[in-house]
């Protein structure tokens, strides 16, 4: 039962919490009061569940030994930096397979970096991990949050003002929302989310077919950097290509800018995702 002097657990704080933004004393009184909110606890259990759930895909196949071919490809790419540009070139079939399931292996201790690889195609490799795994994220959170029907975001469109000034704040970096009237869509509004890096952000928007895309955004540790771009826009952008990855429930674009990721993920034919999502960069470039 609710004391007289009971405060009920604002998202924020929840929020706070989760990306462990609190002190220690800031923490246990949160917890005090949690106790007495059931609904914000089981909200609070819910989130670690999704979190967690995230950061479990794919675990499996990180802890298997690299496979020798795989192997002794990056032992030949690891001249030199223009080398590496190369491998990725070679094949985008190979490049596919090694970022999708290699750098899993490389990242997890199945061989000696020192004797298996120079330290820069090791940095490289992790970087372009660190990218796919943000990818990930952005596609398991729009197939979370698309289907949904009477809550879909948080903050609708009417409060895209207000929308805005939130998340740019608990991101910690000024964000815009991309206009996609121009291709059709309407923006439904955005959410915030919890990410391996703190907190992330969705937009969502909607054509009047009710098709919906998602734009994610977020920190990320590791930004691929000189992963070499895959024939799409953004060639020659460098840190900022685009790449295209389709493991999950669905397909999106990804590219890192300065750390900080965006993906737009949607049941959408590739190239028709990918002129949105260049709609998308063109919009975001001069805030950069």
């Amino acid at each position: 039962m609710d004391t007289p002097n009971f405060t009920p657990v604002t998202e924020d704080e929840l929020h706070a919490l989760l990306d462990g933004q609190l002190t220690g004393a800031e923490q246990a009184a949160l917890q005090e009061r949690l106790a007495q909110d059931s609904a914000a606890h089981a909200t609070l259990v819910a989130w670690r569940a999704q979190r967690e759930a995230l950061r479990s895909l794919h675990g499996s196949l990180r802890d298997e030994a690299i496979p020798p071919t795989l192997l002794a490809a990056a032992q030949r790419a690891a001249g030199a930096w223009d080398q590496l540009d190369h491998w990725w070139r070679l094949s985008g079939v190979a490049a596919g397979v090694v970022l999708a399931f290699g750098v899993g292996w490389l990242a997890h201790g199945g061989y000696d970096h020192a004797q298996a690889l120079r330290p820069g195609v090791v940095q490289a490799l992790d970087k372009a991990r660190a990218g796919q795994e943000f990818a990930h994220q952005a596609a398991v959170a729009h197939a979370v949050y698309a289907p949904e029907v009477r809550h879909p975001v948080e903050v609708t469109a009417a409060q895209q003002e207000h929308l805005v000034q939130w998340l740019s704040k608990r991101l910690g970096k000024p964000l815009k929302i991309p206009d996609l009237s121009a291709q059709g869509y309407a923006l439904v509004g955005g959410r915030l989310l919890p990410g391996d890096d703190g907190a992330r952000a969705q937009f969502m928007f909607q054509n009047t077919s009710g098709e919906r895309v998602t734009l994610y955004l977020g920190a990320v540790t590791h930004d691929a950097t000189n992963a070499h771009a895959t024939g799409e826009p953004g060639n020659g952008r460098g840190e900022t290509a685009f790449r295209f990855s389709t493991d999950g429930p669905v397909p999106r674009f990804y590219w890192i800018d300065q750390g900080f990721g965006y993906a737009l993920a949607g049941q959408l034919p590739r190239e028709s995702l990918m002129k949105l999502a260049d709609a998308v960069y063109q919009q975001l470039e001069p805030a950069r």
